[in-house]
């Protein structure tokens, strides 16, 4: 048998000091009244005496503290291996994603997305990130999903008046994420910005065995994007900024063996995307733990002093069981 927290038994050393303690403070109170006076001062006397009732509880107290301590019964080792899947989402957050050919905007619509996904991924690790010109990281690798919502539902706008979209942001923020997987997923959320062209991007992940999935919000036909007065973006000719989206992203998915698939209003689409992302991304097994096989022991003497406690606080009184009188010497 061993302890769990043997550091704790030491404070057994501290009740010999507790019981000393207790007997000198009786034995000062013997010393400052006459007998008589002193036995008219101490209450009725009780099944367990004075000295034995002090050694129940201090006994009860050396129990617990054994029981704090953990007793078990070490079996030896385990050996355990887990498979999981970790995913780095990336939310395009550019002035464009505001844009209403998608209602309220193509952002809202790309967080409620995001929620629906969380309800069909299991035994994944998933990190956000948002980036416009730049990336930034939301929430680190985790399966905490109330979390997740809850950070992306309250994702800060401060970096949404940044212009442009670089496809290459969150890309080397999930390298540094996922730097120690043989095999990275990035899926964004996203209108394609304004590229035409995404062969670097393409080196980029494949260089850094980056699988990406692409889920495109917004529409062929566009619309406008609103500032925060309500007023539309205008360009310097005073004409109002038509954003639509960007087929050419659907590249920077297949190219990299991932998966590109346009918005739709149909709520299933995410748990299509989920099951896609699971196939394409075999899980890796994690790395292989030792755990401790053992027989818990500690409820044993946490009972012992559970009822050494009532023993000590709940026995009867020795003149209650006599049935004595108000009349000294009279006995029932």
């Amino acid at each position: 048998m061993s302890f769990v927290h043997p550091v704790l038994l030491i404070s057994l050393l501290l009740l010999p000091v507790v019981w000393f303690v207790l007997r000198s403070g009786e034995d000062s109170l013997k010393r400052k009244f006459a007998p008589e006076l002193y036995k008219k001062m101490i209450a009725a006397g009780s099944g367990l005496s004075r000295d034995t009732r002090r050694a129940v509880l201090l006994a009860a107290a050396a129990l617990a503290i054994v029981a704090l301590a953990r007793p078990v019964i070490d079996k030896g080792e385990i050996k355990t291996s887990g498979e999981t899947t970790e995913l780095v989402v990336a939310f395009d957050i550019s002035r464009s994603m505001f844009a209403d050919d998608i209602y309220p905007n193509r952002f809202e619509m790309a967080k409620r997305k995001f929620h629906d996904l969380l309800k069909s991924m299991t035994d994944t690790r998933i990190a956000v990130i948002g980036f416009s010109s730049r990336a930034f990281l939301v929430a680190p690798l985790t399966e905490d999903y109330d979390s997740l919502n809850y950070l992306v539902d309250h994702m800060g706008l401060d970096f949404v008046s940044l212009k442009g979209t670089d496809m290459n942001a969150p890309l080397e923020v999930t390298a540094k994420l996922l730097k120690n997987r043989d095999k990275k997923a990035l899926l964004i959320f996203t209108d394609g910005g304004d590229a035409k062209d995404f062969s670097e991007e393409i080196a980029y992940a494949k260089r850094h065995g980056i699988t990406v999935f692409v889920y495109a919000i917004g529409t062929p036909k566009g619309g406008v994007m609103k500032m925060e007065d309500g007023n539309v973006v205008r360009d310097s000719k005073g004409e109002v900024v038509i954003t639509r989206l960007n087929p050419a992203v659907r590249e920077l998915a297949e190219a990299t063996g991932g998966v590109y698939m346009d918005f739709s209003l149909h709520s299933g689409d995410m748990k299509v995307l989920a099951s896609k992302i699971r196939s394409r991304l075999a899980a890796e097994k994690s790395k292989e733990e030792v755990i401790r096989d053992r027989e818990e022991l500690f409820y044993y003497p946490l009972a012992a002093a559970v009822l050494l406690f009532l023993v000590s606080f709940f026995s009867l009184p020795a003149g209650g069981r006599r049935g004595t009188t108000g009349k000294k010497g009279v006995t029932a």
